[in-house]
């Protein structure tokens, strides 16, 4: 069964793409239970998330660059695959691995922005959620979509359950750590009337939890076989 762009490759690619998310999903939960048990204050907890940011950024490029560069059928009809020069970036939207793994990339650079902007100090209410929690929205939107093209490819395009298949399992775990981070951005954001969050818990909880699954997808993956 052919797998998503979150779960497929030869056994050095996916080594490569498991790593970054591993660490980057245990910073993550690292910094989230940081928020919830009080331990840190706002600058160190926005450097871990950044830390973690960094670690998404880099297995989402990597994860691009290995549907990029996968080996494809040859056009001779004989059905062999064949392996092109080194490529750093195409573009194929047509492509449905392509399309889920550039989204995912996409959707890492959007949550750079929310990052980096959680250092700012001193921010009015309206400021914070312009820029810290609008870009976390947008990060968890385009990481859901890509996790509904992970299903559109491993599913060929029909609803399925494949409790058999690692494949299947990488895909919908990676997907319910999306749900949960937009949970977690949903619980973010900042009421205007009185400056608080619709509920800090449920954020880092959201948050702690969703980065956990995002981890154990990048360890399932080193069990899947090419």
């Amino acid at each position: 069964m052919r797998t998503s762009p979150l779960s497929a490759g030869c056994a050095d690619s996916t080594s490569s793409r498991r790593s970054p998310f591993v660490i980057g999903g245990g910073l993550f939960a690292a910094g989230a239970g940081f928020a919830l048990y009080g331990s840190g204050d706002a600058t160190e907890l926005a450097s871990i998330y950044f830390a973690g940011g960094l670690f998404f950024n880099t297995g989402g490029y990597v994860s691009l660059l290995q549907v990029i560069n996968a080996p494809r059928h040859d056009t001779t009809g004989a059905g062999r695959l064949a392996t092109r020069r080194w490529r750093w970036w195409s573009y194929e939207p047509m492509r449905v691995d392509w399309l889920g793994a550039f989204v995912l990339f996409l959707g890492t650079l959007v949550f750079a922005v929310n990052l980096l902007d959680s250092f700012l100090q001193g921010l009015s209410v309206q400021q914070v959620n312009r820029l810290i929690w609008v870009p976390d929205v947008i990060g968890c939107v385009l990481f859901l979509v890509s996790g509904h093209l992970g299903f559109v490819e491993l599913c060929h395009g029909r609803p399925c359950v494949h409790p058999h298949s690692l494949g299947w399992w990488i895909v919908a775990v990676n997907q319910l750590g999306s749900v949960l981070f937009m949970v977690s951005a949903l619980a973010a954001y900042t009421r205007p009337a009185t400056g608080s969050l619709v509920n800090a818990d449920i954020a880092n909880w959201g948050t702690l939890t969703g980065a956990l699954c995002f981890s154990l997808a990048g360890v399932l993956q080193l069990y899947e076989h090419p």
